[in-house]
């Protein structure tokens, strides 16, 4: 009886190693490094370093971490909010962008969307694509680029900068605008008021009093009134009534 209990326990050790080993190789086999990023976090806010000196700060609702693969990166799919610091951590420029991938072997930034980045002397990049090259210290995109700068407004395609975004290029220009045409109006609604008021204010001024008995001038044309009724614009201001014209045959 005692030997046959050492026979059945053996066999049932035997048979429970046996399982843990086939589902462990199952497990694996099943496992794609490609796909399966080595780490995930939820809002995130961190400072990156380089060799020992603080680079930026990563904002992002989700950052996928993929180490274990042949080219390592980081995936930012939701979204990335970044402040870029000088060696003294002051902020150099901020960016944006609707997601964005980071290639740790090359440390090249792709970002991806609506890219914003705004720096400190007060100029804007807006594009859909954007590279930042870390290694050789530039900025880079081949995509439409639209720049705000103080006195006046760029637009073109490719573009080509410094990391501090004080010397660019931008490689075929589409556009120069002042900046006052892009600054918000009243609309022309509001335009059109405004020249009403001003019309009448003049036709009130040129109308003579009850005593005087010269007869007051001709009203000024109202082209400020025309513009605040649409409907009214597309009458001629010179048309002949039917009754005139009867007048005139008499």
């Amino acid at each position: 009886m005692r030997r046959l209990l050492i026979v059945a326990g053996a066999f049932v050790a035997m048979t429970m190693a046996v399982g843990c080993k086939e589902e462990d190789r199952v497990g694996v086999g099943n496992a794609d490094a490609d796909l399966l990023p080595t780490m995930m976090t939820r809002d995130v806010e961190t400072l990156v370093s380089d060799s020992g000196i603080t680079k930026f700060k990563i904002t992002t609702p989700v950052w996928y971490v993929y180490d274990e693969i042949e080219k390592p990166y980081w995936k930012f799919p939701e979204g990335l909010w970044l402040e870029k610091y000088d060696p003294q951590l002051n902020i150099e420029a901020t960016i944006t962008a609707d997601s964005a991938i980071y290639f740790k072997q090359s440390q090249l930034w792709r970002l991806d969307g609506h890219v914003d980045i705004a720096n400190t002397d007060g100029k804007r990049f807006l594009t859909s694509q954007l590279f930042w090259d870390q290694r050789h210290h530039k900025l880079y995109s081949d995509s439409f680029i639209h720049i705000e700068q103080p006195n006046q407004i760029l637009e073109g395609y490719g573009f080509d900068s410094n990391e501090q975004l004080t010397r660019y290029n931008l490689r075929s220009v589409s556009g120069i605008f002042p900046t006052s045409a892009f600054q918000p109006s009243d609309g022309p609604k509001g335009q059109a008021e405004e020249t009403t008021e001003e019309t009448n204010q003049a036709e009130d001024s040129q109308t003579p009093a009850a005593s005087t008995p010269q007869s007051a001038p001709a009203p000024s044309p109202e082209p400020a009134r025309a513009t605040a009724d649409p409907a009214a614009s597309d009458k001629p201001s010179n048309s002949t009534t039917p009754l005139q014209l009867k007048k005139a045959n008499q």
